[in-house]
C-alpha cells in the first residue's frame, strides 16, 4: 500500500509536470510539438473508444454517437498524451526517490 501511494503521489507531481509543459508550449507557440504528442495518444485513443461500449461514451460526454465524434477523439488523444508524460516522469521519480 505504501508503494501505491508514493507511486500516486509521483504520479501526480509527473500530471503536474505535464501540465506545465503543455501551458508553455502553448505560450510559446508551438502547437506542431502539441500535435505531435497528441499523435501518440491516438492509438489508446482509439482502443479505448472502441472497446468501451457507445452509452459509456454517450452518457460520460452528452454527446450522440460520442465515438465518433471529432471533438471527443481529440480531447482523449490529448488526455491519453498528457498521462503518457506523466507515467514516464512518474517513473523517473519514483526510481529517483524510492529506490531499493
Amino acid at each position: 500500500m505504501r508503494v501505491l501511494l508514493q507511486f500516486s503521489a509521483c504520479f501526480f507531481l509527473g500530471l503536474c509536470i505535464a501540465g506545465v509543459l503543455l501551458i508553455g508550449m502553448m505560450f510559446v507557440g508551438r502547437f506542431d510539438w502539441i500535435e505531435l504528442l497528441m499523435l501518440s495518444g491516438w492509438p489508446f485513443a482509439q482502443l479505448g473508444l472502441q472497446l468501451l461500449p457507445e452509452p459509456f461514451w454517450n452518457g460520460l460526454t452528452g454527446v450522440t454517437d460520442a465515438a465518433a465524434n471529432s471533438s471527443v477523439q481529440s480531447f482523449l488523444q490529448l488526455c491519453v498524451a498528457m498521462m503518457q508524460i506523466a507515467l514516464l516522469f512518474a517513473l523517473g521519480f519514483f526510481r529517483l526517490w524510492y529506490r531499493r
